[in-house]
């Protein structure tokens, strides 16, 4: 590999974003490609559905052998609140390949003894969050009920692109936490991206169950999400 290259596509590793390595295999020249950069003709079909698939290999484009290295970040789970939901979603979550960290300020819940195995904070969104930020390979899901927890989160994800935004609570709370997004300057589009009630529609009851729906989701939006720069989808004034 070209050592401009390797460097390149480290520098997109580090960084948390997907980027493929382009090799021509009749003369050997590489280029390193981030996800959303354009690409022409047929080429940048294949590439684009291998950003989306995830997977490397070989193809053929317009008579040329082309190997396809995709390098995507590790997809990452984010959940706000230290409930029942979040601890069945930590052994999903492990074996469906996602890296999960729960955030939650209420030390009551937020305990080594019920989350033992899994990056915890007992910590505020907002300060959590200012150290490690949310980017388009994170997923949110705030499961706490309480707007001062939440809100920050719901309105951190929106801003960071993140993949998929969900949140607990029956419609009539979302209404209002609808309102409450619209205050702080999000826009109806933007807020529209959030999945609430969150999880896919299977009837779930338990906590168990909603953990699978909530994980079922996000294993949805991510193999469908459209290609895009990691970039924000808001700006602060």
């Amino acid at each position: 590999m070209d050592p401009y290259c390797l460097k390149k596509l480290n520098i997109e590793r580090r960084a948390r974003r997907a980027a493929l390595l382009l090799t021509d295999l009749g003369d050997g020249r590489d280029r390193v490609i981030k996800e959303g950069d354009p690409v022409a003709g047929e080429l940048g079909a294949v590439i684009t559905k291998a950003f989306l698939s995830g997977q490397s290999g070989v193809v053929e484009v317009d008579g040329r052998s082309f190997f396809l290295n995709v390098h995507l970040p590790p997809p990452r789970l984010v959940v706000i609140g230290a409930v029942h939901i979040s601890q069945a979603l930590v052994p999903m979550a492990k074996v469906a390949g996602y890296d999960m960290e729960i955030i939650d300020p209420r030390t009551a819940f937020a305990t080594p003894e019920r989350f033992s195995d899994v990056r915890l904070f007992a910590e505020w969104p907002q300060d959590v969050l200012k150290t490690h930020p949310l980017d388009a390979y994170t997923a949110v899901a705030a499961v706490t009920h309480d707007p001062k927890i939440d809100d920050y989160a719901l309105e951190a994800a929106l801003k960071a692109g993140c993949f998929y935004v969900g949140a607990l609570g029956s419609r009539k709370t979302h209404a209002k936490r609808v309102e409450r997004l619209q205050a702080v300057g999000l826009s109806d589009e933007s807020i529209a991206t959030i999945h609430a009630p969150i999880g896919l529609n299977i009837g779930a009851a338990s906590p168990a169950e909603i953990a699978v729906a909530v994980l079922a989701e996000i294993i949805e939006a991510f193999r469908a999400r459209s290609l895009r720069m990691p970039q924000t989808l808001e700006k602060t004034a």
